[in-house]
């Protein structure tokens, strides 16, 4: 299956193929580095025994968070989808004033302060209890949304709803590092992440089909989205503490052999790398908020998500300004085609970076999309140009959300800044997605300039953010290349060299 080489009083020593097993294992759980100091991998693997690994894990556990995830989404987002069936109305809203746009605030603010110690407490508590028990936290909260009468408590629900989001994009982002290599990253996420573009198709479908339902026990019109999605959303969640495992060491679905073949393939990537999964520290995790990388990644994030929250949550209202004179539920089915789109190009970018083993090189060839679509919104009032704007604004925009995780995991070293790092760009993220709440405002319509205006400057920020990014990393590594990491590390014991993290000489950045 593999060879494992590993540095003995004579220098390296290499096994067969038989002996990979004991060997592996010793590797990944008996203190044993799968790198040398340098960076370099000690361990080699058979190709298709990965190969046969990846399929078994990728049947096992995508397709679970991927679901999850799609209700998260669907939960935080459906209110676009109510507020075209009289919710701001029977809530008492003046959809003249921000009443909306502070209700959408409100989910923000508890979202972006919870999202780094959710993501925290994923790693504590173990991804296989947390991520169903926060899924079946939001699922009940949605379904609370349902018997809301007033504003306030339509505030206070999104609050709610808020913290138990706050740990999901993050932690299954997380979760997936468990088990994937750095360049197998970013297609797995991205086949998570594309059920948010799914979502917000089948979002639309969901509720023009429910809304054409007399009535859900007592309730009626708006009532019904809400404690429908959220019941699915709890049952879901349900069925997710039974088929999620924490890390490859406890999965009951692999054999012992695929067990130590899982875990020494993440490790052979992490320098100086003793413990897949280490305690959490406060100077790991430091160094996971603070690694320039995840800083200038988790600023695109949050210029991106400026463009995808606004999308969700507004693309019925814009559908709505383009075709005054459509049905309800023609309207739904107007939000679905653009979404679609950004799905399939959603999981095209991250496979195309996962072959080449870049990221930053897509983001830098999706951002363009958003800038003409913006540019086609504010040249043109005519309602097909601005319709097929909100397509390349799709496929530009949703890409970013596994490009972006994935960059910042391969850039950090150790689980905790790992997991510090992937919290710190979804929150950001979300910082974005609470300036989309102001981007569109009720003085700025039909044409809405301002709202449009704004995210062609973050589109185009993007861009230049993107291409600055490659830059300093190509830079960095050739100063990094030129260090005497002998001289570096003299001195140091084992524990001081896996705590320098990516400050490590050895460590070399990945565009």
């Amino acid at each position: 299956m593999a060879q494992q080489h590993e540095i003995g009083e004579k220098g390296p020593v290499t096994h067969d193929a038989g002996l990979f097993k004991e060997n592996a294992h010793g590797a990944a759980e008996r203190g044993h580095a799968a790198t040398d100091k340098y960076g370099k991998s000690l361990i080699t693997f058979d190709p298709k025994a990965e190969a046969k690994l990846r399929r078994k894990i990728d049947w096992c556990i995508v397709p679970t968070v991927a679901l999850l995830y799609m209700f998260c989404f669907i939960d935080r987002a459906n209110i676009g989808n109510a507020r075209l069936a009289g919710f701001e109305e029977d809530l008492g809203m003046n959809p003249e004033s921000y009443d909306y746009s502070t209700v959408l605030s409100v989910f923000y603010v508890s979202y972006i302060l919870f999202e780094i110690p959710c993501n925290l407490m994923c790693k504590w508590l173990g991804p296989g209890w947390f991520i169903p028990a926060t899924s079946l936290g939001f699922g009940i909260a949605s379904l609370g949304t349902a018997f809301v009468r007033n504003k306030a408590q339509i505030c206070g629900v999104r609050f709610i709803l808020g913290i138990f989001e706050a740990g999901m994009l993050p932690g299954i982002a997380y979760y997936l590092s468990r088990w994937y290599r750095r360049r197998e990253l970013a297609f797995r996420l991205s086949l998570y992440i594309v059920t948010a573009p799914l979502a917000g198709a089948f979002g639309g479908l969901l509720a023009s089909g429910i809304l054409s339902l007399n009535n859900f026990g007592k309730l009626h019109s708006w009532r019904m989205i809400f404690a429908i999605e959220g019941i699915i959303t709890i049952g879901l969640s349900l069925i997710g503490f039974f088929t999620l495992t924490d890390r490859p060491a406890t999965a009951r679905w692999l054999t012992p052999e695929e067990k130590d073949l899982a875990i020494a393939r993440v490790k052979s990537e992490r320098v100086s790398t003793t413990e897949v999964l280490d305690k959490i520290d406060t100077k790991k995790t430091l160094l996971g908020i603070f690694n320039p990388v995840t800083l200038g990644t988790a600023f695109i994030f949050l210029l991106d998500n400026i463009t995808v929250q606004g999308l969700a949550f507004f693309a019925p209202t814009i559908v709505g300004t383009i075709y005054p004179d459509a049905s309800i539920v023609s309207l739904q089915l107007h939000t679905v085609p653009p979404y679609v789109v950004g799905a399939f190009f959603t999981v095209l970018f991250p496979l195309l970076s996962t072959i080449f083993d870049k990221r930053l090189i897509m983001m830098m060839a999706a951002a363009p999309f958003m800038m003409i679509g913006y540019i086609m919104f504010l040249a043109s009032t005519d309602a097909m140009t601005r319709y097929g704007a909100t397509f390349l604004i799709a496929l530009g925009a949703f890409p970013f959300g596994a490009l972006c995780n994935a960059q910042s995991s391969a850039n950090v070293v150790s689980d905790t800044a790992r997991s510090a790092a992937i919290g710190t760009t979804v929150m950001f993220g979300n910082i974005g997605g609470l300036i989309s709440t102001w981007s569109f405002l009720p003085f700025d319509s039909p044409n809405y300039p301002i709202g449009n205006g704004l995210n062609l400057a973050t589109s185009s920020t993007i861009l230049l953010l993107s291409i600055a990014m490659y830059f300093f990393m190509k830079a960095d590594n050739a100063r990094r290349e030129k260090k005497d990491i002998d001289a570096e590390l003299a001195g140091l014991e084992q524990k001081q060299i896996q705590d320098l993290d990516w400050k490590h000489p050895g460590f070399k950045w990945r565009p």
